[in-house]
């Protein structure tokens, strides 16, 4: 309730009356002028309250009449009364009722009191509430109630002395919260500025307002007292201690600086009073050096007396804290003396308070910042921040280093007070301590063993010392308390400054980043950075020496892991600022400090050794780096190898190196951005901290714990295994934050690992020794988390990693590159850049790069990681490559046959792949390397199903163009005018292969030039699978090249290929192959590479034939197809020449197929219309109806000629349709004469030796065939210009032919069965060929027909064959004649077997005669004798007879005289005048003798059947005598005639065979024959018309000669069986005998009989004027004769008597003409 409320002013004067009441009667007996006092107050009271509305102003103008009873009250001086009184007065008080007066009147009577001892403790508290309540006490009366106070402080109650001294600080503390409030209340007038004052006036300072005068007059007076001098407004005061003074001056200058620093009366004082005092009351400190310890022997010196001391510090820290601005001087003064109390000298207690100083300055950066301002950058100023930490650093050394002589060292002696206290301060448990093993956080260094206590919290400098304001003597100080203030101030130092400087680099940073508007009120004051730079500098060499130092001594973890985040800060702070040097010591001691004691690494000596040469020169003081101490009693965590060339045994890793490991991990990871060129040392440590706990890289560069490497293994504790995992992320998130980094930064970190790789590669050579991969991995990871701006470091990270790593000796090492490339690059594909790859094509090409570079390195299992890369990548960014395709291929067509089958094999994957799944997706320029890349792989030689299926490929790829050829070629295109105009611009010439060509084409043209190469591969089968491919694909798709590029293909590609492969083939070596690799076995047909070679040939040369068949069209609309067609002809001419039959039959079977192309209506590919539309008439199949008037043709004038004289037309220009057919007939003659040579050559005979030389070379059988079958389709085509000459020409070649013998080995494959007179082949082809030329010349023009006598005489040649077959030059042969021998002679062992002729022979004299019957009449036939030529071939068999090789052949031979004749002999005698056939009569004559009175005897297996056979034969002859020559005979010359009877006549008397069984005799003496040859001689001798006597007289002679013989025989007959009936019966030797001659005479009787028999019946038959007297005389005498046969014994001879006898019965009686004549 406020105290001015109703019902708060009606409690007071309810209060007040009952206090007066009280006092009343109190005072009633002793004291009546109180009584009376009171009473009147109450009436005073009740009248004010009754006549007042304001009751409190009324009460407080009249206070001085209302207060008057109590003050007289308290005059009394008794107890009860005044106790009563001073609550009365403090009530009124406390409702601010009491004015200036009453006031004024209160204090004297306290004052009063006060002397008189009484109620201090209730008078205290008046005094408090009179001037806490308001503020109407001022100047004398205010001084008065402060001396009171002051003066109750020195009594000898304790309690009234501390009530009073709470009372002094509070009123104090009033007096300016006064001052404050009136400043408050003024602060918007405007004022005069007061004159300056001068020192002068001391008592009072006129220009002051009230309160502040009140305040400005304590302090000065606070200052007198302190300094021993009499106050100016404290009258009264009869005592003072100066420790109160301090405190009192310590509390109002730290609690209202403001007053002294707004005003100037004040500022002067602190400058002129309070400095002075501080640094006078100082002297003794200063002075003062410690002796022995426990002296209290008086020193010459003021000995420093602890309370003044640290109430001075505590006065310098507020003074420092506050007024530094205004007192920079002084500041430097009190900043020097504090350094000075840090020094070993000086008492315990001293340093330390001066310690906790220290870091009350600590814990103020913005503090330290002035100093450095103020004094470190000032020329000639004492550089005071440097100092300080300087100083603090030789504090922590000294501390180690110095024994305090006062204070042994703990490990000895350790007394229950100091333990005590050092658990009280906080340390964790300092009892007990054994040795040195001690659960408490202490630090040990080189023996010296200081305990670390809990001091203060971070940030704060909580002092002890400095608040011990109680005690009187220096305190005991226990063990490590100066220590820990120490490092607390150390740690706060580096905190403050370095958070300090950071929050405004961060505002620096804020401000630039909004430039666009800037606001000055954020932007840093200008030198903010050489502030902070010089900061840092000032201060970091103590830092380093202080915290290393204490790193190295630390045994707690808690304290380790403050110092090495101080080191850290430091250091990051640094690298902020651009601090090179002090950046890299502070990370070179974290580093030494991760790694064991002297632990060898270049980089950090070298360090190390840059700063020793700094010499930390600090001013006037001696600052060492320690080095570190071994002898730390750490836990050992890890026992490792060292990272190192030469083996070192083994190093340890302790608890404290895995801390600070962590720490260095945390800079790296955190402040990655500001390590610059120090990662250099981060990364090396890493390294080998790594190697020692022996991480090893995994997938995508993380390290994970290894196996233990070779030599002493490696052993981690429990603890340390459980850290492994971490410290492995932590160190791939390190790696990971490298994202974060500006870029040159991350180009720092890049180098940084470049280098280390580098080391570690030359640690590696030459050793098989695990190589460290740490570099390696973390380059691989940096690069992987830097996808987004991998441009930047692509070129130095794959650089090295190409150069250095992955073309290492060392296999583990090399492996490591390899997959740190090929992962960079996979994943750099991989990521989604922005923009993206695809429109990004200079960072795909740059990330496909390497890959390709790959390639360069020499080992195989680079390339194959290299490979499978290239696998992958096209599995998962197959379809995204688009211009990287060129690189990607190049990396799978880099392939060479020394890498071995798998590289080859994945490569070769990777193309598979390519070819099947991304062909659409790739940009069509990069087709032809897929064929060049293709190509490469059929020309490796490592794996042949590879090279085979790489064929397979380059098909499938040629069905893709065919099938997107349209795309294709409009992309190709517009690249084309792309290139065309960059060559342009830059005046060269457009470079491409196969250029003038369209780019599709070009395309195919690869292709084929590809598989051309691949067609004279060393490997047969790779040549024909390639072959096989080339000419499909061409068949297949050729329809999409331009009429150009076909002549590239024909002559570039077709041409150039027979080339190579018929020089391959000439020059391959006839070296048996014995197996084909493995255990394939090799068949005889190829187990040469000749004929390995031999089969290319043939496939090659059938290829190209077949496209000049199929593209006849296409091609004849180049210029030089005939140039083309004889080139082509020349090379089936040289293949059919070829000694190997495989290839010469081949050429021939492609000559066929390119002479089976009558001229072409049109293309396969283009249907006639359009033929039409070009211009082209359509020509008919056969060129002769197409054929005009001839125009004259370079090419062929020959052939001009003939086909004009065969025309018989005028030469003018022909018509186009005329032209091509020219072209055609050029064509034609141009293969005609290549037959021609081939034909000749192939069948001209050896001219070597006889005998055994085997000949260099024999046509084989079907070959000739081949080669004879064409002569009928190519003759088509030459017929209008084939002269007698060719003929000629034709006739010797198949002549030659069919001369050719068959090898013994081939003939029972060619030979037809014997059994069979079958023709071969070849024999058939021949007369095939004859046949199609009789044809033509049958249905040709006239002059065609003079060929057919010279088609006679080739025919007749072939009929000799039969008996007299061919030679082929000087060979011997043996001859398979007949069927009768062929069992003996198949498997003769002569080289050469002839062939059986006798069925060709045979089969060319039916054509013989066929030809002959239609072609009788002909003038030709009949001009060149061919009847005669006939006959006299004829003769031969005929002549020979049972002596031919076959029987067939005479009989063939005698029916076809009989046809021929049959047709020939009435030609003949229609000519007989012209005397055209003269010669052919005798050529008959002769023919008839020779075949009728054969020389050769029968075979004696004859059978009679066949006997019977072959006589109806004879009188076959004989029958065609007497019907077609006899009855002409005055047509025929006489000579002829006459061999005709006398061949009749010796063909009537019989001669018998030789040899004949009695039941063959009748057959065997041709009775039939004879008979028959007799009728006809009788027919024609008695015939009426004798033309002529001679005629006559050939029948006269023959019919005596006739008679005579059978007298003769008869009477032989009569005589011998006369003879044999009388003997007696002879041996059986002689029987035998006798019986043989016996049966021989009995055939010839019987004959004569038959041929008496046959005489009468002739001459029944006859006229009887035609038979002459002597003929009928010798007929009559034969009767007796035959009367005495009659006797014989023989059955047979009586029959044939009786036969004989007959006949006889018409002549008994005599003729009439006797008779009448009367003759007897």
């Amino acid at each position: 309730m406020s105290t001015s409320s109703p019902e708060a002013v009606k409690k007071l004067l309810e209060n007040m009356q009952t206090d007066l009441r009280s006092l009343s009667m109190e005072c009633k007996k002793k004291f009546p002028p109180v009584k009376e006092a009171a009473e009147s107050g109450i009436v005073k009271i009740k009248t004010i309250a009754a006549r007042n509305s304001d009751i409190l102003a009324t009460l407080k103008e009249n206070s001085s009449e209302v207060v008057q009873p109590f003050l007289m009250g308290c005059g009394t001086k008794e107890p009860k009364i005044t106790q009563l009184c001073l609550a009365a007065i403090q009530r009124l008080m406390s409702h601010e009722v009491v004015s200036e007066a009453a006031a004024g009147n209160i204090i004297n009577m306290l004052w009063q009191l006060m002397e008189n001892g009484l109620e201090e403790l209730k008078l205290l508290q008046t005094v408090l509430v009179l001037l806490t309540t308001n503020t109407v006490v001022h100047d004398q009366v205010l001084s008065k109630a402060i001396v009171l106070c002051f003066r109750l402080h020195f009594t000898k109650d304790n309690i009234t002395n501390n009530t009073a001294a709470a009372t002094v600080r509070q009123v104090v503390t009033v007096v300016f919260e006064r001052m404050v409030a009136e400043d408050e209340r003024f602060k918007d007038i405007v004022e005069q500025p007061p004159p300056v004052q001068g020192n002068t006036n001391r008592r009072s300072v006129s220009t002051l307002r009230p309160s502040a005068k009140d305040a400005y007059m304590l302090f000065q007076d606070l200052c007198q007292l302190v300094n021993a001098d009499a106050p100016y407004w404290l009258v009264g005061m009869t005592e003072m201690t100066r420790t109160f003074g301090l405190e009192l001056l310590e509390s109002v200058l730290n609690d209202f600086p403001g007053v002294f620093l707004q005003h100037q009366e004040f500022s002067f004082l602190l400058k002129e009073r309070v400095c002075p005092l501080v640094i006078k009351l100082f002297s003794p400190n200063i002075k003062f050096r410690q002796g022995n310890s426990s002296a209290a022997s008086p020193a010459p010196v003021e000995k420093p007396y602890f309370p003044i001391c640290m109430r001075l510090l505590r006065v310098v820290s507020v003074l420092i804290k506050h007024f530094y601005s205004l007192l920079v001087t002084e500041c430097e003064i009190f900043l020097s003396l504090l350094v000075k109390f840090l020094d070993g000298e000086k008492p315990q207690w001293l340093r330390a308070v001066a310690v906790e100083s220290v870091h009350r300055l600590c814990v103020q950066p913005h503090l330290l910042r002035s100093f450095c301002l103020s004094y470190d950058m000032k020329q000639h100023s004492t550089k005071v921040f440097r100092d300080i930490v300087n100083a603090l650093g030789s504090f922590i050394q000294s501390l180690f280093i110095v024994l305090n002589t006062g204070n042994p060292a703990a490990t000895n002696t350790s007394t229950g007070g100091s333990g005590a206290q050092g658990a009280a301060q906080g340390g964790p448990g300092a009892g007990g301590q054994g040795g040195s093993l001690t659960t408490q956080a202490a630090f040990e260094y080189r023996g010296t063993w200081i305990p670390l206590m809990t001091v203060s919290v971070q940030g704060s400098a909580k002092a002890t010392y400095l608040e011990m304001l109680d005690k009187v003597e220096p305190p005991s100080i226990p063990e490590g308390y100066a220590m820990s203030v120490a490092f607390s101030a150390l740690l706060d130092l580096v905190r403050g400054i370095t958070s300090m400087i950071e929050r405004e680099l961060a505002e620096e940073e804020a401000a630039v980043r909004r430039e666009a508007n800037p606001d000055q009120n954020t932007q840093p004051e200008p030198g903010a950075h050489l502030v902070w730079e010089e900061m840092v500098s000032a201060c970091w060499c103590g830092l380093l020496a202080a915290l290393s130092l204490l790193l190295d001594a630390s045994t707690d973890e808690t304290a380790t892991e403050s110092i090495l985040k101080a080191e850290l800060t430091v250091a990051v702070l640094c690298g902020r600022l651009g601090l090179v040097t002090p950046r890299d010591a502070f990370i070179t001691a974290i580093c030494k400090a991760s790694l064991p004691p002297h632990y060898a690494l270049t980089v950090l000596s070298s360090n190390t050794a840059n700063l020793n040469n700094k010499a930390y020169s600090i001013q006037g003081q001696s600052v060492q780096i320690i080095s570190s101490s071994s002898e730390s009693h750490q836990q050992v965590v890890a026992v490792g190898q060292p990272l190192s060339v030469q083996p070192q045994g083994t190093v340890v890793l302790t608890a404290k190196n895995i801390q600070c490991m962590r720490t260095l991990l945390n800079l790296a990871h955190c402040h990655g951005a500001v390590l610059g060129t120090s990662w250099q040392l981060v990364l090396a440590t890493l390294q080998h901290l790594v190697w020692i706990l022996g991480l090893k890289p995994g997938f995508g560069g993380a390290l994970k714990p290894g196996r233990a490497v070779e030599g002493p293994s490696t052993v981690l504790t429990t603890a340390v295994m459980t850290d492994l995992p971490v410290i492995s992320n932590i160190l791939s998130r390190l790696f990971e934050s490298s994202q974060y980094l500006a870029d040159v930064s991350l180009h720092h970190l890049i180098s940084a690992l470049c280098s280390l790789s580098l080391e570690a590669v030359e640690m590696a050579y030459g050793t098989n020794k695990e190589p460290s991969l740490f570099a390696v991995a973390k380059l691989l990871e940096t690069g992987l988390v830097n996808m987004d701006r991998i441009e930047i470091l692509w070129r130095p990270l794959t650089g090295h990693l190409l150069d250095k790593v992955c073309q290492h000796p060392n296999a583990r090492m090399r492996e490591w590159g390899a997959e740190a490339v090929t992962s960079l690059i996979k994943a750099g594909l991989a990521y989604k850049h922005n923009p993206p790859l695809a429109q990004n094509q200079r960072l795909q090409l740059l990330l496909l790069n390497p890959l390709k570079e790959l390639s360069n390195v020499l080992h195989a299992d680079i390339r194959q990681k290299q490979l499978e890369s290239v696998l992958q990548i096209l599995q998962s960014q197959g379809d995204s490559l688009g211009p990287g395709w060129p690189l990607v291929l190049g990396v799978i067509g880099a392939i060479r046959n020394d890498q071995g089958e798998s590289l080859i094999r994945t490569a070769f994957q990777c193309l598979q792949l390519v070819v099947t799944d991304f062909l659409p997706t790739m940009p069509c320029a990069c087709l032809q390397i897929v064929v060049d890349v293709a190509g490469s792989f059929g020309l490796q030689n490592q794996e042949l199903n590879i090279s085979l299926t790489s064929i397979g490929l380059l098909w499938n790829i040629s069905d893709y163009f065919f099938q997107r050829g349209e795309a294709i070629t409009q992309e190709l295109e517009r690249e084309e005018a792309a290139l065309q105009k960059q060559a342009q611009e830059k005046g060269e010439p457009l470079n491409r292969p196969f250029h003038p060509a369209p780019p599709f084409d070009c395309l195919w043209l690869c292709l084929y030039a590809k598989l051309g190469q691949l067609c004279v591969d060393p490997r047969p089968a790779v040549r024909k699978s390639a072959g096989q491919t080339m000419f499909s694909t061409i068949a297949a798709h050729g329809t999409l090249l331009q009429q150009s590029t076909w002549h590239i293909v024909v002559w570039k590609v077709l041409f150039h290929l027979l080339d190579c492969v018929r020089k391959s083939s000439t020059t391959a070596d006839k070296e048996k192959i014995e197996s084909g690799g493995g255990n394939i076995l090799i068949h005889h047909s190829r187990d040469t590479a000749e004929k390995q070679w031999a089969e290319t040939w043939v496939l090659t040369l059938a290829g190209v034939a077949r496209i000049f068949n199929t593209r006849r069209y296409l091609l004849q609309q180049l210029g030089d197809f005939f140039k083309a067609w004889e080139v082509l002809l020349d090379h089936i001419q040289s293949a059919a020449l070829s000694k190997n039959s495989e290839v010469s039959l081949a050429a021939l079977k492609s000559f066929q197929e390119i002479l089976q192309i009558a001229t072409p209506v049109k293309d396969s590919a283009m249907p006639t219309n359009a033929l039409a539309a070009m211009g082209v008439p359509p020509i008919l199949i056969d060129p002769l109806s197409a054929l005009g008037p001839g125009r004259p043709l370079l090419r062929s004038d020959s052939m001009l000629e003939r086909l004009t004289s065969y025309n018989g037309a005028e030469l003018q220009v022909p018509s186009p349709g005329e032209e091509l057919a020219l072209e055609d007939a050029a064509l034609w003659w141009s293969a005609w004469n290549t037959w021609y040579r081939t034909g000749t050559d192939s069948t001209r005979p050896p001219n070597g030796g006889t005998g055994t030389d085997r000949p260099s070379f024999v046509p084989s059988q079907p070959f000739l065939t081949a080669l004879v079958q064409i002569v009928p389709a190519l003759y088509q085509h030459i017929k209008t210009v084939f002269s007698m000459e060719d003929l000629r020409r034709l006739g010797v070649i198949l002549h030659g032919a069919v001369s050719i013998p068959i090898s013994s080995d081939a003939s029972p494959f060619i030979l037809p069965s014997y059994t069979e007179a079958v023709l071969t082949s070849l024999q058939e082809a021949v007369l095939t060929a004859l046949d199609v030329l009789q044809k033509a010349i049958c249905v040709g023009p006239e002059n065609l027909q003079v060929m057919y006598p010279a088609i006679f005489e080739q025919l007749l040649l072939f009929v000799e064959f039969s008996c007299k077959p061919p030679q082929y030059g000087k060979m011997e042969t043996k001859h398979v004649a007949n069927a009768k021998y062929n069992q003996i002679q198949l498997f003769a062992p002569a080289e050469w077997v002839a062939l059986n002729y006798v069925p060709f022979a045979e089969r060319s004299l039916e054509v013989v005669v066929d030809l002959y019957h239609k072609t009788a009449c002909h003038k030709a036939v009949i001009n060149e004798k061919v009847l005669q030529n006939i006959i006299k071939t004829l003769r031969m068999p005929l002549g020979l007879k049972y002596g031919c090789p076959s029987e067939s052949t005479w009989k063939l031979a005698v029916s076809s005289l009989l046809k021929v004749l049959s047709a020939g002999l009435p030609v003949a005698r229609q000519h007989a005048s012209s005397g055209m056939f003269d010669t052919m009569w005798p050529e008959l004559a002769n023919a008839f003798e020779d075949f009728l009175f054969t020389k050769s005897t029968p075979p004696d297996n004859v059978s009679i059947q066949e006997f019977q056979k072959n006589e109806a034969i004879d009188v076959e002859v004989v029958q065609l005598i007497s019907t077609e020559i006899l009855p002409f005979a005055i047509f025929i010359p006489k000579d002829f005639v006459g061999q005709i009877m006398a061949m009749l006549n010796k063909g009537s008397i019989h001669s018998q065979s030789s040899s004949f069984t009695e039941a063959e005799v009748d057959v065997r003496m041709r009775e039939e024959f004879s008979k028959v040859c007799f009728e006809t001689l009788l027919q024609f001798s008695f015939s009426n018309k004798v033309s002529t006597p001679q005629e006559g007289y050939i029948s006269r002679m023959a019919l005596s000669v006739l008679l005579k013989r059978s007298q003769d025989v008869l009477r032989r007959y009569v005589d011998d069986e006369r003879l044999s009936g009388r003997c007696p019966l002879p041996s059986g030797q002689r029987m035998k005998l006798d019986c043989q001659l016996l049966r021989q005479q009995v055939t010839e009787i019987i004959f004569v009989l038959k041929a008496i028999s046959t005489l009468m019946d002739s001459l029944k038959k006859t006229q009887p004027e035609n038979v002459d007297g002597t003929t009928w005389a010798q007929v009559i005498a034969l009767y007796p004769t035959l009367v005495e046969c009659i006797t014989c014994s023989s059955s047979e001879v009586s029959s044939a008597l009786k036969e004989a006898m007959g006949p006889f019965k018409d002549f008994m009686q005599p003729p009439v003409s006797r008779v009448q004549n009367g003759e007897s």
